[in-house]
């Protein structure tokens, strides 16, 4: 299917899902503008992590999108395991819940896709969707690292950023295994094949064969661990559906870390520029119902200082204005 056939055809609401706190409103306001320009008709389920995302966005009224408050989502069983995770590790755990709460407040939702509040669409969504066939069950992607990134040993060779889920019975069971695992254990480490809720992520081929769908169009779903790569081996013709913003941070009031600890290529540069002036524009909404800009400080220690200053001179980290 070509984009121009996806964007000439009849289409049901496509359902998305997400969870964000209100650091990161903004980051989650441009992935909703980006669904806006590139996914209708879609609906937009936003899992509030705290009360003040939740009145900001109330404020906000953002169209074809439901809010879901963080207490209407906890379980006994995950206020039990709250207390022990860090605020990352919590969220890391509440995202296997997400897809279940979107199926109990509408009845009438076939399929849910889940998405980190970094991701930036800059096409269609259903030219991956598409690939979840009718006999399949759950779709996801793989981290696609160029070789100099390959984290998979750390970070799994799947990555949590997209993922689909069906209303069936062959879908719950993978949801069901996936919460229990993070319910048991979910930390921001790498413990006994471990890590947060995303190597689970890799027994599924196993586990879940004749269920679940890769993403076969790797080089379109594009990250800071990849562009470059891609950028290279397709001749600088690069066409992203999404791009993983991972690491982009509001350091200031008006500053931008865009990325770290990667080699971005020249054609990845213009996807930050666009993303910049989508960033721009959710904190121009944030200034009209007088909320602050959320800004999240890099570390003072003499060492994270010394890291960044290196990833500087080897052109691995870069900083953007936002005024």
């Amino acid at each position: 299917m070509t984009l121009n056939s996806v964007k000439n055809d009849t289409r049901a609401i496509e359902h998305f899902c997400t969870l964000f706190d209100s650091n990161y409103l903004p980051l989650g306001m441009a992935l909703h503008q980006s669904l806006m320009t590139h996914a209708l008709p879609f609906h937009l389920w936003i899992v509030c992590m705290d009360e003040k995302v939740e009145q900001q966005l109330q404020q906000l009224s953002l169209p074809h999108v439901s809010l879901i408050s963080l207490k209407d989502v906890e379980t006994p069983a995950l206020l039990a395991v709250k207390p022990e995770r860090s605020r990352g590790e919590y969220c890391w755990t509440l995202t296997s819940f997400t897809f279940q709460a979107v199926f109990e407040r509408d009845a009438h939702v076939q399929q849910v896709t889940y998405l980190d509040a970094d991701l930036f669409f800059f096409a269609d969504p259903r030219l991956l969707l598409q690939e979840l066939s009718s006999d399949q069950h759950v779709l996801f992607t793989e981290h696609a690292y160029a070789p100099e990134y390959d984290q998979a040993k750390i970070s799994g060779r799947f990555c949590v950023q997209f993922l689909t889920f069906k209303r069936t019975p062959e879908a719950a069971r993978v949801m069901h295994w996936w919460q229990d695992r993070c319910l048991e254990w979910c930390f921001n480490r790498v413990e006994d094949g471990k890590f947060g809720d995303q190597r689970y992520l890799d027994a599924w081929t196993e586990l879940f064969a004749e269920d679940v769908q890769i993403v076969e169009q790797v080089e379109r779903t594009l990250a800071p661990w990849n562009v470059r790569f891609f950028e290279q081996r397709l001749e600088g013709k690069l066409q992203p559906v999404f791009y993983h913003f991972h690491g982009l941070k509001i350091v200031g009031s008006n500053r931008i870390q865009l990325y770290a600890q990667y080699r971005i290529g020249q054609q990845g540069l213009g996807l930050y520029e666009d993303y910049t002036t989508a960033l721009k524009a959710a904190l121009r909404q944030l200034q009209a119902i007088n909320a602050s800009v959320p800004v999240l400080p890099l570390s003072t220690e003499p060492k994270e200082v010394l890291r960044r200053v290196k990833r500087w001179l080897f052109q691995e980290t870069k900083f953007s204005s936002i005024g």
